[in-house]
């Protein structure tokens, strides 16, 4: 069974009981009590301790006379169909569960952070205390006792929905009918399938947006590292072919 999220950033009010249910949950330490200067956003970003993070982005006004609005999102590990993370690791701590989502085995994990680097979307990062890789599990031990994520379960106005993602993507298309229908033809989905996503082959937590990806700090065209092998490859070996013919002509240049 393939489960995942959809997140609906229109009906997000910035409350954070989804950080809050995700750190308690998981026992996640604190990030610092830093003062971001970024709105209402104290946690700045994803992290090794911050696997939910409800972004506040400031911009003008539509409505004449208010001076700004906001745009929030609570966002998280992607989950990708095409793992950059996974196809990274080189000790085969990072899995796909049966559930279909992306984790992290702790006790396998060596901290090279390969994972880190290869990620498009800059969701997983490094602990400073364990020096090992950490995101967002899916709360894989609660879909075991058959529980809903804890994130989700927490969230107040169903901006987080779980569930089978077939079903997810049938319930986001429906959303996004409705907020045209009502005048909003900036509505979009972004990472719901492979057709808009072809560098991840589509997102397992995807997202209805309101504004270009940039806005969100997402990436508009994120790819798989392990999807430019093959580009990478012809290129090579027509550099060797080139070079050969250079070898060759120069070869008969001096024979002359």
């Amino acid at each position: 069974m393939t489960v995942g999220f959809f997140t609906d950033t229109t009906v997000c009010i910035g409350c954070k009981a989804c950080e809050v249910a995700c750190k308690q949950w998981n026992g996640l330490p604190d990030d610092g009590f830093s003062f971001t200067g970024m709105s209402y956003d104290n946690t700045g970003q994803l992290g090794a301790s911050t696997w939910r993070h409800v972004a506040f982005i400031e911009k003008p006004a539509a409505v004449e006379g208010d001076q700004f609005a906001w745009l929030m999102m609570s966002d998280v590990c992607k989950h990708c169909e095409t793992s950059a993370c996974l196809d990274a690791c080189p000790t085969g701590s990072i899995i796909r569960t049966e559930f279909d989502s992306v984790f992290v085995q702790p006790d396998i994990c060596n901290g090279c952070g390969y994972c880190i680097s290869a990620c498009p979307f800059g969701v997983i990062d490094r602990r400073e205390r364990d020096g090992q890789a950490w995101k967002c599990t899916l709360c894989y031990d609660r879909l075991g006792a058959g529980l809903t994520p804890a994130c989700a379960q927490a969230c107040p106005t169903e901006s987080i929905v779980f569930g089978e993602l077939s079903e997810l993507r049938e319930r986001a298309a429906a959303r996004v009918d409705e907020l045209h229908a009502a005048g909003h033809d900036e509505a979009y989905l972004y990472g719901a399938s492979a057709d808009d996503q072809p560098g991840t082959d589509g997102l397992h937590a995807f997202f209805l947006l309101m504004d270009k990806p940039e806005v969100y700090n997402l990436p508009s065209n994120p790819i798989a590292p392990s999807k430019t092998v093959g580009r990478a490859w012809r290129s090579m070996a027509a550099a060797g072919v080139a070079m050969a013919i250079v070898a060759i002509r120069s070869a008969r240049s001096a024979t002359r």
